[in-house]
């Protein structure tokens, strides 16, 4: 897993596969699944990011299924 955060937009994008995005999916507002044609979650991203209550050390340490759960808690 990769994580990349653009200050100016205030986006965090947590990367978990190269694959090729054919879907996106909000699951709430400003919080973004992204998917590859086999299903599979290649990233999240999170707009907004410091507005957000999020422990990012605490979701480094979950499971990718575990990471869309929370986010899409938030």
């Amino acid at each position: 897993m990769r994580i990349d955060y653009d200050p100016v937009a205030d986006a965090v994008y947590f990367h978990f596969r190269s694959a090729e995005v054919v879907e996106s999916l909000e699951l709430r507002d400003g919080v973004i699944v992204d998917y590859a044609a086999d299903g599979s979650v290649c990233g999240i991203e999170i707009l907004s990011y410091s507005k957000r209550k999020i422990d990012l050390n605490r979701l480094i340490t979950l499971r990718e299924e575990e990471i869309v759960a929370e986010v899409a808690a938030i």
